[in-house]
C-alpha cells in the first residue's frame, strides 16, 4: 500500500473509500426501492418510509443494474480503454430493458448508427430524459475525488442513448458524486458539478431554481412547483426537473438521510430515480456506516435486476452489494496503477492536497475535453488515425435532402500525412465537391474539410450503408469503413402506457416500427 505522506499528493484511506462505495450502492438501493411504487405519477407525495412489504429484498431497479453492465465493460477492457463504442457494445450484449431511450439507442446501434449518434437519432422525445444520470455512480466510484475523470466517462455513457441535457445531467451527477468522496459540503458539491456543465443548459437552470428557493427559505413544495413550472415546455420524465428534485431532497433534507430521500420522492415524477440518486450521494458522503440501520434492514444486501441479462457471463454479475463494492475496488486499483496522478488509495490517513481541492472549482478541463464533443459526430478508425465525420443535422435524411458534412483527420503517430477518402456512393447519391477528398492530419492537431452530400433513394429499404475507401500518402495499402444513413420518416418511436406490477411501477414502454415497410 502506498504511503499517504508524499507532499503534494492526495490519498484516500482504503477502508474509508470502501465504506463510501458500499454506502453509495446501499443508498441507491434504498432510494430506488422507496420511490418505486410512485414512479411516473405527476403529483406530490407525503411519505416517511417504505410503503411495500419487502421481506428483506429490495425492489429491482434499472438505475443500479445498468451499472453492472458498465462494470463488466470496465473489467473486460480496463477503465482507460472504455469509450462510447465499448459501452455501446456492452449495451447490446447485456441490457435487455426496452423502455424509451434504452430501446431507441439499441435500435439505432443494431442498424449501424453508433454512439454518440445513437443517442441523438430518432430520439426527440427521450434524448433529454432520465436514463443516463441515474446510472452515473459507477464512474464516481472508480474516480473518487476526480470529477474531471468521471465526466469523461459520463459523456461516453450518456451519449449511447441521450443527447443534450440528457448528457449534461449525467455529467452533473457523476461529477458531484465523484467530488463527494473528498468533500461533504453539499453547496460546494453542487457548485463543482455546475461548473462542469453549460451554464445556460436546462439542467443547470432547474438546479439553480432549487438552490435559490432553498436560500430564500421557501418551503420545499414551492421549490418543487417552481421547477415543474419552469420545465412545462419539456414535459414529464425529463432530466432537468428530476435532477433538480434530487437536489431538493439533498438540500431540504439538511443531512438527514431518511428525510432527504423521502423529500426527493415526494416531488413526484421519476421517483425511483430521484430517491436513488439522493440516497447514493448521501451514501457516499456518510458511508455505509452512516446510513441508519432501519433503512437497511428491510431490503437486505442483494441486488435485484430488471434490465440486464445476467445469464451466460463469467465472471457472473455481482449479486450482493458487498460483491459489487469489492469488484469496483479492484477496478479502482487498476486505474491507480494505470494513472499515477489519481487520488490514491492508502492504508494511512486521508490527505487531500490544497492544489487538488482548488482544481475542484475549475471546470475548464471538462469544458475543453468533454463539452466540446458533438453528438452529431462519428469516428471511423483507420490504421493511421481517426477520421471524424460530423453531420450538420444527422444521418437521418430524406431522398433529395442535402447537408454539410465536416471531415477531420486525427492522424495519431503519422506526422503531417494526407488521408484520401473515396466514397463508394450508390446511384443517385452525390457529393458536390466530388466523391474523393484528401484531409491533412497532424500529430497534435487536425485540419478539417467541409463537403455537401445529397441523399438519393434508399434502394434496400430504410438504411443505406455507404462504403468508404481510405489510403494514406505514405503507406501502400488501403483500408475501409462505412457510414450509415437512415431514410427519414421510416422509423419511429411509438409509446403506449400500461400498468404492469411485475415492473414495480414502470409503465412506459418503447415500441419501434417501420412506416409502410
Amino acid at each position: 500500500m502506498i504511503s499517504s505522506r508524499i507532499p503534494g499528493k492526495s490519498f484516500l484511506n482504503e477502508a474509508v473509500y470502501r465504506d463510501k462505495v458500499l454506502g453509495c450502492w446501499t443508498g441507491k438501493n434504498i432510494g430506488g426501492t422507496l420511490g418505486a411504487p410512485m414512479e411516473g405519477q405527476q403529483k406530490t407525495w407525503d411519505i416517511h418510509f417504505y410503503t411495500q412489504d419487502l421481506g428483506g429484498v429490495p425492489a429491482p431497479n434499472d438505475d443500479l443494474d445498468l451499472q453492472l453492465a458498465w462494470l463488466k465493460a470496465v473489467e473486460e477492457n480496463g477503465v482507460y480503454n472504455v469509450d462510447e463504442k465499448v459501452l455501446g457494445r456492452a449495451w447490446l450484449r447485456w441490457v435487455t430493458g426496452p423502455w424509451n431511450e434504452y430501446g431507441v439507442g439499441k435500435m439505432n446501434m443494431t442498424n449501424g448508427i453508433q454512439p454518440p449518434l445513437s443517442g441523438l437519432c430518432n430520439n426527440e422525445v427521450w434524448k433529454n430524459s432520465n436514463g443516463a444520470w441515474i446510472r452515473s455512480e459507477i464512474w464516481a466510484c472508480l474516480f473518487p475525488g476526480e470529477p474531471d475523470e468521471a465526466a469523461q466517462l459520463a459523456w461516453c455513457d450518456a451519449c449511447v442513448d441521450h443527447a443534450g441535457d440528457g448528457i449534461y445531467a449525467e455529467i452533473f451527477t457523476a461529477t458531484l458524486e465523484a467530488a463527494a468522496f473528498i468533500e461533504s459540503d453539499l453547496r460546494k458539491l453542487i457548485a463543482y458539478a455546475l461548473a462542469r456543465i453549460p451554464a445556460d443548459c436546462r439542467v443547470a437552470r432547474s438546479v439553480k431554481i432549487a438552490c435559490d428557493c432553498y436560500d430564500q427559505g421557501l418551503p420545499w413544495l414551492d421549490a418543487r412547483n417552481r421547477i415543474v413550472k419552469d420545465s412545462e415546455d419539456l414535459g414529464w420524465f425529463q432530466a432537468p426537473a428530476n435532477v433538480a428534485f434530487a437536489v431538493v431532497g439533498l438540500l431540504y433534507g439538511e443531512g438527514d438521510f431518511g428525510k432527504s430521500v423521502c423529500l426527493a420522492v415526494d416531488c413526484g415524477d421519476d421517483t425511483d430515480c430521484t430517491g436513488a440518486t439522493c440516497g447514493s450521494v448521501l451514501g457516499i458522503i456518510k458511508g455505509r456506516s452512516g446510513i441508519p440501520k432501519e433503512w437497511i434492514e428491510p431490503i437486505g444486501e442483494s441486488i435485484q435486476t430488471v434490465a440486464v441479462n445476467t445469464a451466460g457471463s463469467y465472471p457472473k454479475f455481482p449479486v450482493t452489494l458487498d460483491e459489487l463494492t469489492d469488484r469496483v475496488l479492484a477496478c479502482k486499483r487498476y486505474a491507480d496503477a494505470t494513472n499515477p496522478s489519481l487520488v490514491r488509495l492508502t492504508d494511512g490517513e486521508t490527505t487531500i492536497s490544497a492544489e487538488h481541492l482548488e482544481r475542484l472549482t475549475d471546470g475548464k478541463k471538462v469544458e475543453l475535453n468533454v463539452l466540446s464533443k458533438s453528438s452529431r459526430a462519428m469516428d471511423i478508425e483507420t490504421p493511421w488515425g481517426i477520421l471524424e465525420i460530423e453531420f450538420e443535422k444527422s444521418p437521418v435524411v430524406a431522398p433529395g435532402e442535402s447537408q454539410q458534412l465536416t471531415l477531420r483527420f486525427k492522424a495519431g503517430y503519422f506526422l503531417n500525412s494526407m488521408l484520401q477518402v473515396k466514397w463508394q456512393l450508390p446511384e443517385g447519391w452525390s457529393i458536390a465537391e466530388g466523391d474523393t477528398q484528401a484531409v491533412l492530419g497532424y500529430a497534435t492537431q487536425f485540419s478539417e474539410l467541409k463537403i455537401t452530400l445529397t441523399a438519393g433513394e434508399f434502394e434496400d429499404g430504410y438504411l443505406c450503408h455507404i462504403p468508404l475507401l481510405f489510403t494514406l500518402n505514405t503507406q501502400n495499402y488501403p483500408a475501409a469503413g462505412f457510414v450509415t444513413f437512415q431514410r427519414a420518416g421510416t422509423l419511429a418511436s411509438q409509446v403506449r402506457f400500461h400498468v404492469d406490477t411485475k415492473y414495480l411501477g414502470r409503465e412506459d414502454r418503447t415500441f419501434c416500427r417501420l412506416n409502410g415497410k
